[in-house]
């Protein structure tokens, strides 16, 4: 076969080109700038310059072609511009889930079938399997890779059924260090070069500064939302440990039975409406005890970055309103404002991986779910409902804000089925 590898002068693709080229295909190396500014960037300089130096490096020692390519127009109007009209509306955007989506699996695949491949392959640790349907139709399929520090899944968490067709992860079934030791053995130029941080393509970067370039800096109020030890209790770690699997809002477990044995709680239409609203608040609520600089640079969950002390235990933003520009903190993990039950996902944001297995309305089923990168796996029923789709945990999760991407897998093989923008 022949194949276009995203290689991006890491180990990761670097190692996936090695592993193909050994495999006896005709390997092409395909290498994309997507961005040019620096500003807000931390190193100060253009990363892409020594990743292309890396990258042709080792598409040299694989002796494979090199090619290149930019993308940073497409990438500023579909994943950069994207992220300033979230955080603008005090959402929090995921950047690397958007750039699989609208560049590496879209732009950049169109342009790698331009020299003719059959399959686009990247370094991402996941694993993709194949099979047809009664119908006689290949379905595809993403699995969590084998290494659970490094499965990145979550990334491809919206890709289509046609993207993954043309799609290869050849180093899903490795771990990091036997990534490490096969570059390191084929003598590969990437071998110690250490992981990539922050946005990608961008690089790791001081948020507001970055945002600045297009969002204006407006003074406002950091406001503490003080609680009780006994409204902290249910959110020590003990007690979330020990917390009740489904349960109704008092708690008390209620659960009903679907088609396939699997158990849910019974809840109306207006309890899965209260249990995905965001905490809110008033300044009334609390007391000033700060300022801030726009209270879109935050997100919900932030501990970094307020400059506030005088407090025993760390405080943390649990609720951000745009409107007034205001900041809403609380004290100590253990604050009941850094905890929900619930989410939702507006209609048109449901995508579903596997679109034979979509719910219709009125549908629920038991999933595990994640809404963020590295967060393990958390059991959850989906309810499916007229306006939308329902994730509720079966225990309170932490920092779930709006415009994150929650993406749910099934329970034991773990495959990503779906996935969804968090609307509330």
């Amino acid at each position: 076969m022949r194949i276009a590898v995203g290689l991006s002068g890491g180990v990761d693709s670097s190692v996936a080109a090695l592993l193909l080229k050994r495999a006896g295909h005709d390997v092409v190396a395909l290498f994309m700038q997507n961005w040019h500014d620096t500003t807000g960037t931390l190193h100060g300089d253009c990363e892409w310059e020594e990743d292309r130096f890396v990258a042709e490096m080792v598409a040299k020692k694989i002796g494979i072609p090199f090619h290149f390519v930019d993308l940073s127009d497409i990438y500023r109007q579909k994943v950069v511009d994207y992220m300033f009209s979230e955080y603008e509306k005090g959402r929090t955007p995921n950047p690397d889930v958007l750039c699989n989506r609208e560049i590496k699996f879209d732009a950049f695949l169109k342009c790698a079938l331009d020299l003719n491949v059959d399959y686009v392959a990247t370094g991402h640790y996941c694993k993709k399997d194949e099979f047809v349907n009664e119908k006689g139709e290949k379905i595809y399929r993403i699995l969590a890779g084998d290494d659970k520090n490094k499965d990145q899944s979550y990334f491809l968490c919206q890709l289509s059924q046609e993207q993954l067709s043309k799609a290869l992860f050849p180093i899903g079934d490795i771990d990091k260090p036997e990534v490490r030791r096969l570059a390191k053995e084929a003598g590969l130029p990437s071998a110690e070069k250490k992981d990539s941080q922050g946005i990608c393509f961008v690089g790791k970067v001081d948020l507001p500064v970055f945002l600045q370039q297009k969002l204006k800096s407006k003074e406002g109020n950091v406001v503490e939302i003080f609680a009780t030890e006994q409204e902290r209790e249910p959110y020590t770690q003990a007690a979330l440990k020990a917390g009740e699997c489904v349960a109704d809002l008092e708690g008390n477990v209620l659960v009903s039975t679907n088609e396939l044995g699997e158990k849910f709680a019974d809840y109306t239409a207006e309890e899965l409406a209260k249990l995905a609203e965001p905490n809110c608040y008033k300044p009334e609520d609390g007391k000033v005890i700060g300022k801030h600089t726009g209270a879109q640079f935050y997100t919900i969950g932030q501990r970094r970055g307020l400059n506030i002390g005088g407090h025993k235990e760390s405080i943390f933003i649990i609720s951000i309103d745009i409107e007034s520009n205001t900041i809403y903190v609380g004290e100590g993990h253990s604050h009941p404002g850094l905890y929900r039950k619930g989410l939702k996902i507006d209609n048109s944001e449901i995508h579903w991986i596997r679109e034979d297995l979509a719910m219709e309305v009125g549908e629920r089923r038991r999933y595990m779910v994640r809404i963020r990168y590295r967060q393990p796996l958390q059991q959850a029923t989906l309810y499916r409902e007229e306006d939308g789709l329902y994730i509720v945990f079966d225990k309170p999760q932490r920092g779930i804000s709006a415009g994150q991407f929650a993406a749910w897998y099934t329970p034991g093989e773990e495959e990503m089925i779906g996935s969804g923008v968090i609307g509330r």
